[in-house]
């Protein structure tokens, strides 16, 4: 089984109240559905859609040194996490080893995140979510690297 982004598979999940679909993915679920898993890590944080967006800010380079604030500074790292961990119960419930996610975001970002200032700059870095899978074992793939190729490769490994 695959974990992937909901807002990649073309839910309406996104802070917007819309989507991040890609058709390549969506395409793929549809032929692949029971051995996928969707999620959103915010909304099984708590958060509501629509909701302001948020961003990670650091005060070290410990992951327990940065929280997630929103656009008008409410800190809402607690629902960050509480998404993370749930996300994780479900990888080792159903024993997920690869997830897609979507890039930059402040629960799945694998490579960057923006940096926290609202200002549409990103920084090398990795969302709640995506962090804590990583260092549980679970391979991360950004929307950006998935290929028809690799995918089919993660769902034979299975």
């Amino acid at each position: 089984m695959i974990l992937i982004s909901a807002c990649l598979a073309g839910e309406n999940v996104k802070y917007s109240g819309g989507n991040n679909a890609v058709p390549l993915l969506c395409q793929w679920i549809e032929k692949h559905r029971d051995n996928v898993l969707l999620v959103c890590p915010e909304l099984m944080g708590g958060l509501p859609v629509p909701r302001l967006p948020a961003e990670i800010q650091r005060h070290g380079t410990n992951p327990e040194d940065c929280c997630v604030v929103n656009k008008v500074g409410e800190d809402v790292t607690a629902q960050f996490r509480l998404g993370a961990e749930k996300v994780l119960a479900l990888v080792k419930e159903h024993h997920i080893t690869a997830a897609v996610l979507k890039e930059s975001s402040p629960s799945c970002g694998s490579s960057t995140v923006y940096n926290g200032t609202f200002t549409g700059r990103k920084i090398v870095g990795q969302g709640i979510t995506a962090s804590l899978l990583m260092e549980n074992g679970v391979k991360v793939i950004s929307e950006k690297d998935v290929s028809s190729e690799l995918l089919e490769k993660l769902i034979n490994t299975f």
